[in-house]
């Protein structure tokens, strides 16, 4: 055992649950922290809030306009994108199956979800956000769509008719748009970004290699 026994990091991890680099940050730091368990460290990983487009309509947009709009990508390039990203997915597990005809959507009620799930059953928070990522990335689902939030609140394991009544009442989004600004307020303008002990950060879509290097580097210092 190395001089990082048993040590316990706080990692905050801001994203989105429509950023795709996002999905592959999280499977990056994962397989780190499995990596490093040996070494006895461990994570509190906490996820929150950062939406990519909190202006976007609730009937989305068509992925490839809107990467034409917002970057300027053409479809080819939009395309030769998406199979890249789909390849780091798959190397981290996930099965990403975007096309031409997926489109993007307003995340602020699957944030409020997220939030409810770390105020009532915080362990539960990870697979809340693993099954949005299913449910948008692999399955192409309305993420506007109550039902499929409900959905995805029960693959969890968290309460599906309290997600609904979450859902209906508008519940946490003040607080929800409190953590939006703090971690803007904070610098943080891109996700995903990983910080760590409140002081270091790690940002974008890293390589398992990546995370684990930082990681251990940072248990060492604690």
């Amino acid at each position: 055992m190395s001089q990082t026994a048993s040590k316990t990091l706080k990692i905050d991890f801001v994203s989105d649950v429509v950023c795709p680099w996002c999905v592959v940050g999280l499977g990056g730091l994962e397989a780190a922290l499995d990596r490093l368990k040996d070494e006895g460290v461990q994570a509190d990983v906490t996820f929150h809030p950062f939406e990519l487009n909190p202006q976007m309509a609730p009937e989305g947009e068509n992925i490839v306009e809107h990467i034409g709009r917002k970057y300027g990508a053409s479809p080819e390039q939009s395309a030769a994108n998406r199979a890249m990203i789909r390849e780091r997915a798959g190397e981290v597990g996930f099965d990403m199956r975007m096309t031409d005809e997926s489109r993007i959507w307003n995340t602020f009620d699957a944030h409020r979800l997220l939030y409810w799930a770390h105020e009532t059953a915080p362990e539960k928070q990870k697979a809340l956000k693993q099954a949005l990522f299913t449910a948008h990335f692999t399955e192409n689902r309305n993420l506007t769509d109550a039902g499929v939030l409900t959905a995805a609140a029960e693959a969890a394991g968290l309460d599906r008719a309290e997600a609904g009544e979450v859902l209906a009442s508008g519940r946490y989004a003040q607080a929800v748009r409190a953590e939006e600004d703090l971690w803007r307020s904070r610098g943080i303008n891109s996700v995903p970004a990983v910080v760590v002990e409140n002081k270091y950060m790690i940002s974008g879509g890293q390589p398992a290699e990546v995370f684990e290097q930082a990681l251990r580097q940072i248990a060492g210092e604690a």
